[in-house]
């Protein structure tokens, strides 16, 4: 059992998700500190509010932080962004690429006697007057 757990580990496609994961969630960290650091403050430059984050609004003595869900939308439609551009984008091309088209459909075939080449729907060869199969 113990062998079976080793080798269920030790799988590409185990080992691979892992790498994908840590991968992943350093790279959400980048792009957040990237929108929370260097975007949020540029756009709230543009727009004259210093911080997306401050940005709330009471009702009812509950407080609605939604300069924050501003801040996460930002990072959300970055993280989309580079995904499709350096993810999806690059293999939609390399699969474009490897398709091959599929052969053509044979419009000529050989004469079992002569070898030549006739045309598909021929009963006779047009060289050796053997009929065709």
């Amino acid at each position: 059992m113990i062998n079976e757990f080793k080798a269920f580990l030790l799988r590409g496609n185990v080992v691979d998700l892992a790498v994908g994961v840590v991968i992943g969630a350093a790279f959400g960290t980048v792009v957040s500190a990237l929108v929370a650091d260097f975007l949020t403050p540029l756009i709230a430059a543009i727009v004259k509010v210093p911080d997306f984050g401050t940005l709330s609004f009471t009702l009812n003595g509950s407080v609605f932080m939604y300069g924050n869900f501003i801040n996460a939308l930002i990072a959300f439609v970055l993280v989309a962004t580079a995904v499709f551009f350096f993810v999806v984008k690059p293999m939609n091309t390399l699969i474009a690429r490897s398709r091959k088209e599929p052969p053509a459909d044979p419009t000529t075939k050989k004469c079992n006697e002569c070898l030549s080449e006739i045309s598909i729907g021929a009963r006779r060869c047009a060289h050796c007057t053997q009929p065709t199969a």
